[in-house]
């Protein structure tokens, strides 16, 4: 016997025990008429139906939506939402003296009223806003924590191993309008918190109500990135409103607050790039993450490669690789639309990506 079913008998029992007294209310049994007593039996049978209809959906359906929620909300926010309770119950507190003083009825119904709103209030307000709270107290005492002398550590024993130190990451909203940043985060490379400042989600949202149709279509694409990143229970995603008033670029706002809490910046702006750089920085470029980790093809080791395009110089033809790398293949014109054997002569490296140029196999 489960216990959804148990639960579903008491409930029939409760039903049908209001479905009596509400027979009784009405003084129906109280005629002793045959028809009464009918009308009485079916009362009680619509109620006990009712709750052993019902008696799951509001008991068992709302527990479980409760705990799944609880289960899926971050523990930053929960905290928040407990103290918010907390703190609504306290003001409540306060205010109740003053409202039992009233008159009647006021002085019945406002304290719980009162009590009621302040820690729905408490709870909604701190759930919403707990990163802007948490960052309140955290951002000063990473700050804080950066200027302080470093203290040597001890070097671990073999066998042994340290855990990773966990540090803040500025994020620029070209990475989050590129999107990738969430496909590299499910794959739990990104061990720091990820520091979204206010001013960055305003950019995007500027983007995402252009006028233009393919900026407002990249700028939604940012918002539904950050919508994937704060839903994912493995990246710590905070959105700050720590500012610099100072400067009005998004940019040079970015670079300063870096500095300023002494963390990397991680972006795909090749500008940004450098000027941070420039200013000892250290920036995280997805860009270089993604060269850096493209096939690796070295002079002499062959490949098939379909030729899809001619090539500026004549007789070349140009394919690409599944990772979009450019083959530049001499001879290779001859070839068009066909899949074909080539050797790699020469790998260039460039700013823009890798390039390969390769000879065609007669």
């Amino acid at each position: 016997m489960s216990f959804e079913f148990i639960l579903r008998l008491i409930g029939m029992v409760i039903f049908a025990y209001f479905g009596i007294e509400l027979a009784r209310y009405f003084e129906i049994p109280a005629s002793g008429s045959p028809d009464a007593y009918r009308l009485t039996i079916v009362v009680v049978l619509s109620f006990s139906a009712i709750g052993l209809l019902l008696t799951p959906w509001i008991t068992i359906k709302p527990f479980n939506h409760v705990r799944n929620k609880i289960r899926q909300m971050p523990v930053s926010q929960l905290t928040s939402a407990v103290i918010g309770m907390i703190i609504g119950l306290a003001i409540s507190a306060l205010l109740t003296p003053a409202l039992s003083a009233l008159p009647q009825p006021f002085s019945q119904i406002l304290p719980l009223t009162g009590t009621v709103l302040f820690a729905y209030l408490g709870v909604w307000v701190m759930a919403i806003r707990h990163q802007d709270i948490y960052a309140l107290f955290e951002l000063p005492l990473l700050a804080f924590s950066k200027r302080l002398p470093k203290l040597a550590t001890p070097t671990p024993q073999k066998g042994l191993s340290t855990a990773p130190i966990v540090q803040a990451i500025l994020v620029d909203s070209s990475v989050i309008i590129d999107g990738r940043i969430a496909d590299i985060a499910k794959t739990g490379f990104i061990m720091g918190t990820l520091l979204v400042p206010r001013f960055i989600l305003n950019e995007i949202q500027h983007v995402s109500d252009s006028s233009d149709q393919s900026r407002r279509k990249r700028g939604r694409h940012g918002l539904e990135v950050l919508s994937r990143l704060q839903e994912d229970a493995d990246v710590d995603l905070r959105i700050i409103d720590k500012d610099v008033p100072d400067t009005r670029e998004a940019d040079s706002k970015l670079v300063t607050l870096a500095s300023q809490l002494d963390c990397p910046i991680m972006t795909t702006d090749y500008n940004l790039n450098k000027v941070a750089k420039l200013q000892g920085i250290s920036v995280l470029n997805i860009n270089e993450l993604a060269n850096s980790v493209k096939s690796v093809y070295l002079p002499g080791e062959g490949m098939n490669l379909r030729i899809i395009q001619d090539g500026t110089e004549p007789g070349q033809g140009v394919g690409f690789l599944k990772d979009g790398t450019m083959v530049v293949v001499q001879g290779g014109a001859r070839h068009m639309n066909r899949t074909v054997d080539v050797n790699v002569t020469k790998v260039l490296q460039t700013s823009a990506g890798r390039m390969i140029f390769a000879n065609a196999e007669i």
